[in-house]
Order: C-alpha cells, then sequence, then structure tokens
C-alpha cells in the first residue's frame, strides 16, 4: 500500500481517538504491518498537536475532482475544496455572502479615480504564509503572488475565468500593496466580487504554482488557507489537514477526509452510522424532514440558491427556428421540475438571473407584464413543429451529469418533450465529463445548474460572446444591453438594464428558467460549522478554522 494511503489511515484513525495498540490492530485488519504504522506515525508527527482534535469527514456528490485550480474549478466538488485551501482578498463573510469583509486584504478600500480610470488599492496582512509542498517550502505571501494570481485569473490560457478581468490591469506598488486599474469604472456590485473568494478572486501563490507546475496543480494545490492539500487518492477521496500556521489562528480541526460517494443512500447510511460526520444531502423535502427526525442528525436548508434553467442553441438545427426553441418552451412545465425537490428545496424562477437573490432579475408580476411566462400547452407546441417542418417531432442526443441535480432535471424534460414528438436519448456520465462535453458542443439543450454572484456574471458567462464556451445558447443578441448596463454606477438604472436583458432572453426563446434550488447538507449534530447558515457563495456549509466537533 502506497505511503500516502497509509498516512491517511493513520490520520483518520487516530482522530476517531484510538490508542497505538488500537491502531496498529485496525490498521493490521487493513493489511498493514505495524513497522508501516509506526513509520507513517512519525512521518506525520509533526502534526501531532493536530492529532489531537478531530478530522472532519464529508461526503460529496461526485465521483472525482475536475480540477482543484481554483481558477478552473467549477463544479460544487472542486468550489468546497478550493475555499479550505485558498483565500482571495476580501471575502464573503462565512454564513452570509450578502456582506464582504477583509480577507488577505486589511480592508475592504473605496475606488479613486486617476486620469478618468478607477483604481482599487489592496493593503496586504503581513502575517499570511503560503502552504508548504513537496517542491517548495513556506514563505510569506507578498504584493508578487497577488499581481501573478490576477494575471493569471485573466489568461484564458490559464483560466476559466478570464473574460470577468478584461479591462483591468493589476500592479504591485510595494510588497504589501497591490493596485487594481479599470478602464470602465464598476459599481462596488460588480467589482468586489471578482477579488473576493470566488472562482478567479482566489489567490494562486506564483512559486507554489510554478515549482509543482499547472497540471500537479490541479490535483496538489497549494494556497494561504486554513486547511492543506496532504494526499489524493482518485475517485476515492482527497484529504487536507490542518494549516497551524493560519492568519487567523489554528482551525480546530485536525483535518479534513473528503470523500467522493455518488450514491445519496451509501452518504446517508455513513452519516446515520457515525462514519460520515457531513454530507451533500437529497435535494428534497421529504429527506430534509427524515434527517431532521433522525437521531443525532442535522439537515441545514440555506442559500445561495443555484439557478436550474436550460439554455437551448440557437444556431443548431432545428433549434435555429424560433418557432421549435417556442415549442420547446411550451412542452416544459416549471411545476413539475420544481415537485421534483419540493419545499423548501426549490422556489420559482422567472428569468435566468433569480430576482430574490439578486438585483437584475424578473419577478413573476414582471415577466407577467412583459409577456414571456410559457404557460405549458402541448397542443399549441405540436403545432409550431408541424409549422416549422416537424409534424412528428425529431430526435436529439444529451449528455447528462449523474447528479441528481442535473440527472432529475433532464430526465423530467425528457418526459415533457416526448410528450410532442422529441425524442431524447439521454446519456448519463461522469459530473466531470459532462462539464468537458457540454463546452464541446455535445448539446443543443442544456440544463445548468449554477449560482453567480451577479446579473452581470450570469448574463454575460451563458448568454453573450465574451462567454465563450459557457455561451450554451450561442446567443449575442444582448451583449450590447449587458456592456450597457456595466458602464453604468447607477444601481436602478443597471438592474433596469440587467431585467431588460433577461427580457429579450425569453422572448427569443433562448432559455427557460426552472427554479432555484436551495443548498441541502446534513450534519452530525456534534458538528459546529463556527457561523449561521445563511448563504454560501462556494455551494456548501464553509468550513474553516472555527468550524468544530464536539464530544
Amino acid at each position: 500500500m502506497q505511503e500516502r494511503t497509509i498516512e491517511r489511515l493513520v490520520h483518520e484513525m487516530t482522530a476517531q481517538g484510538l490508542s497505538r495498540r488500537q491502531l496498529i490492530q485496525r490498521a493490521a485488519a487493513l493489511g498493514i504491518s505495524a513497522p508501516a504504522v509506526a513509520a507513517a506515525m512519525s512521518r506525520i508527527a509533526p502534526t501531532a498537536g493536530a492529532q489531537e482534535r478531530p478530522t472532519l469527514r464529508i461526503g460529496q456528490n461526485a465521483a472525482d475532482l475536475a480540477s482543484l485550480d481554483p481558477h478552473y474549478a467549477a463544479g460544487t466538488q472542486d468550489r468546497a475544496l478550493v475555499d479550505m485551501v485558498f483565500n482571495g482578498l476580501i471575502r464573503f463573510k462565512p454564513g452570509d455572502s450578502s456582506q464582504f469583509e477583509p480577507d488577505l486584504a486589511t480592508n475592504v478600500p473605496e475606488p479613486t479615480m486617476d486620469g478618468g480610470k478607477q483604481v482599487w488599492t489592496f493593503t496586504l496582512r503581513d502575517n499570511v504564509q503560503v502552504h508548504k509542498t513537496a517542491k517548495s517550502d513556506a514563505y510569506s505571501l507578498t504584493a508578487d503572488d497577488v499581481v501573478f494570481s490576477f494575471k493569471k485569473a485573466a489568461n484564458a490560457d490559464t483560466s476559466a475565468y478570464a473574460s470577468d478581468y478584461a479591462g483591468i490591469t493589476v500592479a504591485k506598488v510595494d510588497d504589501k500593496t497591490v493596485t487594481f486599474t479599470l478602464d470602465a469604472p464598476l459599481s462596488p456590485t460588480l467589482f468586489l466580487p471578482k477579488v473576493a473568494n470566488y472562482s478567479g478572486g482566489y489567490v494562486v501563490p506564483q512559486k507554489a504554482y510554478e515549482a509543482l507546475g499547472a497540471d500537479d496543480f490541479k490535483t496538489a494545490p497549494a494556497g494561504t488557507g486554513p486547511f492543506k492539500f496532504d494526499s489524493y487518492t482518485p475517485q476515492n477521496s482527497v484529504t487536507l489537514v490542518a494549516n497551524d500556521d493560519f492568519y487567523r489562528g489554528a482551525p480546530k480541526l485536525a483535518g479534513i477526509d473528503y470523500r467522493y460517494i455518488e450514491e445519496a443512500s451509501s452518504r446517508e447510511s455513513a452519516l446515520l452510522a457515525g462514519d460520515l460526520d457531513v454530507i451533500n444531502g437529497l435535494p428534497e423535502g421529504q429527506w430534509v424532514d427524515k434527517m431532521n427526525t433522525s437521531d443525532g442528525v442535522k439537515a441545514d436548508v440555506f442559500g445561495v440558491g443555484e439557478a436550474v434553467f436550460l439554455c437551448v442553441n440557437v444556431t443548431a438545427k432545428p433549434f435555429d427556428d424560433s418557432r421549435v426553441r417556442q415549442a420547446i418552451a411550451l412542452a416544459l412545465s416549471r411545476e413539475s421540475h420544481l415537485a421534483l425537490f419540493g419545499a423548501p428545496v426549490g422556489e420559482p424562477i422567472f428569468s435566468v438571473v433569480p430576482a430574490q437573490l439578486m438585483p437584475g432579475g424578473l419577478t413573476e408580476d414582471q415577466a407577467k407584464e412583459a409577456g414571456v411566462i410559457s404557460e405549458q400547452n402541448v397542443d399549441q407546441a405540436k403545432q409550431l413543429l408541424a409549422e416549422a417542418g416537424s409534424p412528428d417531432g425529431f430526435a436529439v442526443k444529451l449528455v447528462t451529469s449523474q447528479m441528481d441535480d442535473y440527472r432529475r432535471n433532464y430526465e423530467a424534460m425528457q418526459e415533457e418533450l416526448n410528450a410532442i414528438g422529441v425524442k431524447i436519448d439521454l446519456q448519463v456520465v461522469q459530473h466531470a465529463a459532462m462539464h468537458d462535453l457540454i463546452r464541446k458542443g455535445t448539446n443543443p439543450l442544456v440544463i445548468y445548474v449554477a449560482f453567480r454572484p451577479t446579473a452581470d456574471t450570469y448574463l454575460t458567462q451563458f448568454f453573450t460572446t465574451e462567454g465563450g464556451v459557457t455561451n450554451f445558447s450561442h446567443y449575442t443578441a444582448i451583449d450590447d444591453t449587458v456592456a450597457k448596463a456595466r458602464a453604468t454606477t447607477d444601481a436602478d438604472a443597471q438592474a433596469a438594464l440587467w431585467r431588460d436583458a433577461n427580457t429579450q432572453i425569453l422572448k427569443d426563446y433562448a432559455a427557460y428558467p426552472f427554479l432555484i434550488k436551495n443548498l441541502i447538507y446534513a450534519r452530525s449534530d456534534k458538528v459546529d460549522y463556527g457561523h449561521e447558515l445563511k448563504s454560501v457563495v462556494q455551494l456548501y456549509p464553509g468550513i474553516d478554522e472555527t468550524t468544530s466537533i464536539g464530544s
């Protein structure tokens, strides 16, 4: 058995409170010799203080990781791990994403104007240590790391979020000061998420990244966060250990045992048996009730809700005909998709931008007034298909993730479209594979589940030329409207333009908004996240140095 695997097992069993003798006996039952256990304990001796603390065991709804480079991490299974390892200049307040507070920076600054350009100046903390890796030593974070990271985030060759940083120049003033100069001023609503602990805003340390290399960094990253990468077992788990040099203080946990468990029933059984402490739950109201009546278990329902919406490729035949797209919309039922989840998990939305989460979305009344709510009408849908030259319907091949959020919605759509003669040949693939395939244009109909921090991000990434591979609709009609909204710092005018863009998308049948799905996690009632759960943009409860497990 590989040394790192033995170390992981020793970490886990030690965290369970086993004595040395018990640990050796348990290891022997797993085929690990006593000398191998002793050697592993010797290697991890420097973290002996951490061994007295428990390790938090998380069961995640995924088959494997995709990328732990934060500038590529997109799936929920990756975003959670990235959040424990990395930091932004500022952060969404733990448990409440409606507020910002300083993180690597000492404060949240106000912008200034210089030569017609907007400038944001950040001063870095003095006591931030970059994690040690197998190929680089620990060192103090400097402005060079921040500049490197944001240039990496802005480069399409090294980041999936490069478009977010167009027109922004980042520069070092001194070792502890960095400036961001914007060609066009942005409101705080639009700028601050770009430098917060989300997507491209996570700071990737230069020396660690260059020492490891881009490929290795995706599965063995190094940041500045409360937990350090320890090991990765493909299609099984990632192990993190406490960063006792963390600038906010040593974590209350020894580390994180992050396990990939696709089957919801397996995660549930492990939680109820005490083999896991936290699990990604089943997105059903009934399941929430079931967990909350189980001994020693608590289910948490919290935001931010992820929007579930359909993107229709307006350039792919036969969907390039607006009558076909309208027929698709008329075949769908928002209520049927909501019923897959039930309250309080699912809430209806009437534009891709969820009005209940941020400015710029359409409420039900606003959508009705604009005439963009499509009520299910199978007969009218069939008539439109006939007018478009497909009286008998047609067939289409699609892929879906094995994850419940995707698979259930695709299967519901498969049944709905079958009623109008549109036959979907649906293939279930691993979550990471689905993300890769849909970005290559496999699906002319893409159901996507996503949270984005602003209306601009939703609209830009999914419905403008700038969106690139995530503009699954290949839709460009709102480019000018989105650009105009971005250029104004008047909040009311900005929101009105975003509503106009949402209305146009729906009038052109480039998308169909279903619902927002709140986050569902269950935990042992001994687990204390360290904050109240209201909303978390990283789509998990938020594990940090304050998280603990009681006795």
